[in-house]
């Protein structure tokens, strides 16, 4: 048997799992990464990665490859051009840094990336030519997969659907330009709508169930009290599902892929989110391109970093 080392790295928490040739995990932990240091990091995870080995009983010469999932751009599955709120080098070699310590064949790509890639080959993409994965959190990622390759780009920013323009000088986005997909469908971008209206209207389930503390607020109160049938928040779905559709539609038109993948903490929404985002599909994307066509959950969860991480190697 093969077994791989899946890696998620992460601004506060690295995520390391032992998995097999089928993508099953055998044990996973992980470390506490150091944002300031990246050699630290590295010797640290793979101090992690060998107690697991150690605790699954697998020996270090069965491992085959290591995946990285980083979130950043990544070149030839190589080399970072930078960390996403690290302070680490930029342009870094880190499958070079990292079989330098492992003497292991290692793959590094894309924090989203990576979970587009484990949706497609072990999850709710699986068995299909080419699917887009939407990571919908505190910004919107992406993943495009394509005939059995990740669409990585000419400097590593293939897939950065969340800079979509929307809006010609629409709303600030957290890269600096305005009117970007991220600024109108990210789970931050909800909240922050939904915080507006609330200082306007505090008659309403939405206010009660958070005793009118603003700051607290998430989206997941706002999909609980919509599910229980609040007019005010079934509005705040309507005006996420409508920009989502309108980003999403987009990426159809252009891609024409056979299943969209919506991961991320905004997934919990569940179906109330997804019947609405089909619905709204029809006005932004090219009737062929909803033909045989599906918009489904993500299935490996948090799981989905250290899978996609082993995905790599198929």
């Amino acid at each position: 048997m093969q077994y791989y080392i899946g890696i998620d790295l992460g601004g506060t928490n690295t995520k390391i799992g032992i998995l097999d040739s089928r993508g099953n995990i055998i044990d996973s932990g992980f470390i506490k990464t150091d944002s300031n240091n990246m050699d630290r990091t590295l010797n640290l995870i793979w101090e992690k990665a060998k107690e697991l080995l150690k605790k699954s009983e697998v020996g270090i010469e069965y491992i085959v490859g290591i995946g990285i999932g980083i979130p950043g751009p990544v070149v030839n599955k190589s080399i970072v051009t930078f960390f996403s709120n690290f302070n680490w080098e930029r342009n870094v070699n880190l499958k070079r840094e990292f079989e330098k310590i492992t003497n292991i064949e290692t793959r590094i790509e894309n924090d989203v990336n990576i979970i587009a890639q484990g949706e497609a080959i072990f999850g709710a993409a699986k068995n299909k030519s080419s699917s887009i994965t939407v990571a919908i959190g505190t910004g919107i990622g992406g993943g495009i997969f394509v005939e059995g390759k990740l669409i990585s780009g000419n400097s590593g920013v293939g897939g950065e659907i969340g800079h979509i323009k929307l809006e010609k000088n629409g709303k600030l986005c957290g890269c600096g330009q305005r009117g970007c997909f991220e600024a109108y469908a990210s789970a931050k971008s909800l909240i922050k709508e939904a915080q507006e209206r609330l200082e306007l209207n505090k008659n309403n389930m939405l206010y009660k169930e958070i005793d009118g503390n603003l700051e607290i607020l998430e989206a997941k109160h706002i999909f609980d009290c919509a599910k229980k049938g609040d007019q005010f928040s079934l509005e705040l779905v309507e005006y996420e599902s409508d920009y989502l559709a309108m980003g999403i539609g987009s990426l159809l038109n252009v891609i024409n892929p056979e299943v969209v993948v919506i991961s991320g903490g905004i997934s919990l929404a569940g179906d109330i989110l997804l019947r609405s985002v089909r619905e709204k599909l029809k006005l932004y994307a090219m009737p062929p391109a909803l033909e045989n066509f599906e918009i489904v959950l993500g299935e490996l969860g948090n799981e989905a970093g250290i899978k996609g991480a082993v995905a790599l190697f198929y």
